[in-house]
């Protein structure tokens, strides 16, 4: 009940103001004193005063208040470890995915690397030079681009 005189009387002196001011000759001023003034009494007539008049009084929505802040300061500290620590997220997301990677295949690529760098009995004979060459020439670009991505 007090909140709604409270509001009321605060619509009251606002539509006085926005009518001194439409007194002196600056009606689009007073056009927007007005409305703004009416915004209590609107806020009276929809019930929403007296929502917040219930909530603002209930110790549970206040207890409600310090749960939310005191989990807001526990993200805001962990936060601010995970800075001081030095490992971001995207490193620990980056070393998780390496980790599976070696479960998966841990030394798939070393047979297929050794064998395109070794010579092999083929390259022995002359005349097969040049096609044992083409393939190691390949693994060696392959394993360049996969050097330059971190691979």
């Amino acid at each position: 009940m007090l909140a709604e005189t409270i509001c009321s009387a605060v619509s009251a002196a606002g539509v006085g103001i926005a009518a001194v001011t439409a007194y002196r000759k600056r009606f689009l001023t007073a056009t927007r004193i007005a409305a703004y003034s009416l915004v209590p009494v609107g806020l009276v007539l929809t019930g929403v005063v007296e929502w917040v008049a219930g909530i603002a009084f209930k110790p549970s929505v206040w207890a409600g208040f310090g749960v939310l802040g005191l989990s807001w300061l526990l993200f805001m500290t962990t936060r601010a470890v995970e800075r001081r620590s030095g490992t971001t997220r995207a490193e620990r997301k980056a070393a998780r995915a390496a980790g599976r990677n070696e479960a998966v295949a841990p030394a798939a690529s070393a047979p297929s690397l050794g064998a395109g760098a070794a010579p092999g009995p083929a390259a022995a004979k002359p005349g097969k030079k040049r096609e044992a060459a083409a393939p190691a020439d390949d693994f060696s670009d392959i394993e360049a681009i996969l050097k330059k991505h971190g691979i």
